[in-house]
């Protein structure tokens, strides 16, 4: 807990280091500045999963929410596999996210099946470093099957630093279809519109209840300016905690920055875990 918060990191990236592309370390480098993420790796690049469980106690960070990505073309490939020893070290703490890639994975529903099975609380898409549209008729089986699961889906909107990204993809508004085909299923914008679009995500967010918006590289403080048009405290009431770990200068530091936002007490306490336990209960256990 941070300052009596619960609190959900509903956006970490825990990769081994040799899967990934020169610009992913780069960027963790160079955002987290002087926060010792790397810490937590061994001489091969590989989590030390004590280490992580300790700096995330550290923190304060109750459940953390482990992202994979299957995207070599723009930041490398980061299994769900090499997640699964944070898991088994403290599955209280830590929980997978599932991913795919169209251009890699087929058919989508069965290897979301499988990841799901090895106890995935969510699925996340990266549309803009896969380079495909998130409203493509292929990814309908896998909405589908996250109705019937009751699994929320994580999706990257707005832009992204890497080469090989296609920013085109990350529009919120492609999703504007299918949020309304899915009326079931729970999409959450990471990064919320970040960019040129967080109005898009925004108003999306607010009219419809099947939308949510992650905080993952956002600097909370900037928040107000992001959101300038809407009225902050009833968009809270649809954002969820999340850092994208290890760009960032400490989750702490972020739940802290948030808290100076002046929300009220329940909403403030819906962001940094309520909202990702009313999407993934089994958070709260």
């Amino acid at each position: 807990m941070i300052d009596e918060h619960f609190v959900v990191d509903a956006h970490v990236h825990t990769p081994r280091l040799p899967t990934l592309k020169p610009a992913w370390l780069d960027w963790a480098r160079d955002f987290a500045r002087d926060y010792p993420w790397r810490t937590v790796y061994d001489d091969d690049g590989a989590v030390i999963p004590s280490a992580m469980d300790e700096l995330m106690e550290r923190e304060g960070v109750d459940r953390v929410l482990l992202f994979c990505e299957y995207s070599p073309r723009a930041t490398g490939i980061q299994s769900i596999e090499d997640n699964l020893p944070l898991v088994a070290h403290n599955p209280a703490r830590f929980r997978l996210v599932a991913n795919v890639n169209p251009h890699l994975h087929h058919p989508l529903r069965d290897e979301v099946r499988r990841q799901l099975g090895l106890g995935a609380v969510a699925l996340k898409l990266h549309p803009v470093h896969g380079c495909f549209s998130p409203a493509d008729k292929e990814l309908y089986p896998v909405y589908e099957l996250c109705a019937d699961r009751g699994v929320p889906v994580i999706l990257h909107s707005g832009l992204s630093v890497f080469p090989g990204s296609r920013a085109s993809f990350g529009d919120p508004q492609l999703l504007s279809d299918v949020v309304e085909d899915f009326p079931e299923v729970n999409f959450v914008f990471a990064h919320g519109g970040r960019g040129w679009w967080y109005d898009v995500a925004a108003f999306m967010a607010q009219s419809r209840p099947n939308v949510w918006l992650d905080l993952a590289g956002l600097p909370p403080k900037k928040l107000p300016e992001y959101y300038a048009r809407f009225d902050l405290v009833r968009l809270a009431r649809k954002w969820i905690f999340g850092t994208d770990w290890p760009g960032v200068p400490g989750t702490a530091v972020n739940v802290r920055a948030v808290a100076d936002l002046g929300l009220p007490g329940e909403v403030l306490a819906g962001v940094l875990s309520g909202n990702a336990v009313r999407l993934m209960p089994g958070l709260a256990s």
